[in-house]
C-alpha cells in the first residue's frame, strides 16, 4: 500500500491578548511573545507584529534554502540571513490604508560551505519558487530582492 502525505493541512496557532501591545502565541507545543517596543507603548517583550513577519521571512528562507540545496546536492553549508525592510507605517498609524506596507526588502543570505556562487544562485532560484512566506509578501505588492553569496 502506497500512502500518499496530505498536500493541504490547517495550521494552527492561537494568541490570548494579554494588554494592547502584547500577544502571548501558541503554535504546537511552543509558546512565544509578540509585543511593541517601550516608545510605542508596549513592554518590549518580544518582536512587533511586522517584525515578526519579517522574522519568519528570514527562517522560511533558511528551512526551503537547506531543502532546495539538498534536493540539488549542493552544501551551502550554514546561512547567515539579514533582512532589511522599507516599511510604509501610515498604516499602522491609522493615517490611511496601505496596499503594500512593505514596498521593498532586501533579503541578504550568506551561505559559509562549499558551494559555488554559481551553486547558490541555483538553490536561490528555487528557494524564491518555494518559499511560502517570500510569496506571501510578493502577492501583497512587496518587492523582494534576494542576494545569495558566499560568506566572506
Amino acid at each position: 500500500m502506497n500512502i500518499r502525505p496530505k498536500t493541504v493541512v490547517t495550521t494552527k496557532v492561537a494568541a490570548a491578548g494579554a494588554s494592547h501591545s502584547k500577544s502571548s502565541i501558541s503554535v504546537r507545543d511552543v509558546g512565544f511573545v509578540i509585543d511593541e517596543p517601550v516608545e510605542r507603548g508596549g513592554g518590549n517583550e518580544g518582536p512587533s507584529p511586522t517584525e515578526t513577519a519579517l522574522a519568519a521571512l528570514a527562517g522560511c528562507t533558511n528551512v526551503i534554502g537547506h531543502k532546495c540545496a539538498a534536493k540539488l546536492g549542493v552544501d551551502i553549508g550554514h546561512l547567515t540571513i539579514s533582512v532589511a525592510a522599507e516599511f510604509d507605517r501610515r498604516g499602522v498609524t491609522l493615517a490611511e490604508e496601505i496596499d503594500t506596507p512593505f514596498p521593498k526588502i532586501d533579503v541578504l543570505v550568506e551561505a559559509d560551505g562549499p558551494a559555488t556562487e554559481a551553486e547558490l544562485a541555483q538553490v536561490a532560484a528555487e528557494t524564491a519558487k518555494f518559499c511560502p512566506v517570500s510569496k506571501v509578501f510578493k502577492a501583497a505588492g512587496s518587492v523582494v530582492n534576494e542576494v545569495w553569496k558566499k560568506k566572506a
